[in-house]
């Protein structure tokens, strides 16, 4: 009886361990902190313990000498905790990666090397079409922090920030209210024997309801206007305290405008904010009552509404006290960049553990959702339709 034949040899057929995707080494990442240069920006990504963590992590960090003056961090706490302090802005942009809190300049975008991965706001209603098309030019892949959104559908950072301004607002209110200020003399709280102050609140999502918290605490009569029944339940019921709600119907809104000491405008539109308040209705308000309109940088949504800034941030209309100022959160800078700190470091170590963007960004869908360009190609369908511009959808991409 003859042997059949096998074209395998003996060996080939023998069961062979599985091979596994070997895991990339981890990556050291060079991180620029720049200068912010933009009008009254005084925030940086990384505090000095964020920068002494990332270093201790084996990342190299320059920073701009300065880059920390207006959080009142020194070059001497970035440089004790690691960092190389530089006076010459094109070593910052050198950095494969480049941390900043406005989006860069065109200028800023020339220093800037080729294939560089870029992280900063992305603000598309204050961009221009040169601006995406230099960073297509220098192959950039940049990821917009406030379009970075987390598996529970949360964007963090402009959460945190929101956060920020909702207090502050109440805060910048309490202060409009003195008598140093043109204010009616008026003390934002309860005091016994007195009525509290009267709070409007316009919107109900996370700057209405911190708002609201700090307006409680400081024992105001809080009451608070959104279109969405879902919304202003799920504020009650977050706040565990009575508040009064309603629906914006220009009556009830006007009633409630006469009788008020302070509104504050944290309304959200996809294009603009609606105009709800409109100026005849300003005109009807008490003289020295203080309009805080955080939603200026999205339009306002008062009538009246125009936008100041940090040096001078009030003007006067009707008699009614309005601080329209667009960036609130850089007020209160050091906190601010504490919780932006706090946020990013987390992103980074977990890029450098996963030997890069691209294999941090292949397994982190968040990083994924604020990635608008990817080594110069546009992945943001709402850029490419606002600017005209060619769009390719990220999971088209190899990573």
């Amino acid at each position: 009886m003859s042997q059949q034949f096998s074209p395998f040899s003996k060996e080939e057929l023998m069961p062979s361990p599985e091979m596994l995707e070997i895991k990339k080494p981890k990556d050291e990442l060079y991180i620029g902190l720049p200068k912010e240069t933009h009008f009254e920006e005084k925030r940086i990504c990384l505090t000095p313990s964020a920068v002494a963590d990332l270093t201790a992590n084996g990342h190299r960090i320059v920073v701009e000498s300065g880059a920390g003056d207006g959080t009142n961090y020194s070059d001497n706490e970035y440089s004790e905790a690691g960092a190389k302090i530089s006076y010459n802005p094109n070593d910052v942009f050198a950095c494969s990666i480049i941390l900043k809190i406005e989006p860069p300049s065109l200028d800023e975008i020339k220093m800037m090397n080729p294939q560089s991965v870029l992280f900063s706001a992305m603000q598309i209603k204050t961009q221009n079409k040169q601006y995406f098309e230099a960073l297509a030019k220098k192959r950039i892949t940049a990821i917009a922090f406030d379009y970075i959104q987390d598996t529970h559908g949360v964007f963090p950072l402009v959460k945190s920030l929101s956060e920020i301004a909702g207090i502050a607002s109440i805060l910048i209110a309490a202060e409009l209210m003195n008598n140093e200020n043109q204010g009616n003399g008026l003390l934002l709280g309860n005091i016994g024997g007195v009525p509290p102050s009267k709070v409007v609140i316009l919107g109900a999502g996370t700057v209405a309801e911190f708002a609201a918290r700090s307006a409680i605490g400081l024992g105001a009569s809080v009451e608070v206007f959104d279109n969405s029944l879902t919304k202003l339940r799920h504020l009650q019921t977050k706040l565990r305290f009575p508040i009064a709600t309603s629906t914006i119907q220009p009556k009830n809104l006007l009633k409630s405008l006469i009788d008020c000491d302070v509104v504050i405008g944290a309304l959200r539109g996809k294009a603009r904010t609606p105009i709800v308040v409109t100026e005849r209705m300003v005109e009807q308000m008490k003289n020295g009552a203080v309009v805080v309109d955080v939603s200026i940088d999205n339009g306002g949504c008062f009538e009246t509404s125009e936008i100041t800034t940090h040096s001078k941030p009030t003007l006067v209309k009707h008699g009614v006290i309005h601080y329209c100022v667009p960036n609130i959160p850089s007020r209160y800078s050091r906190t601010a960049s504490v919780s932006i700190s706090n946020i990013f470091t987390p992103y980074l170590l977990n890029i450098g553990e996963q030997g890069g963007i691209e294999d941090a960004a292949r397994y982190d869908k968040s990083l994924q959702k604020g990635m608008y360009f990817y080594h110069g190609v546009l992945t943001n369908r709402t850029i490419a339709d606002w600017f005209n511009l060619p769009f390719t959808d990220i999971n088209l991409l190899t990573f």
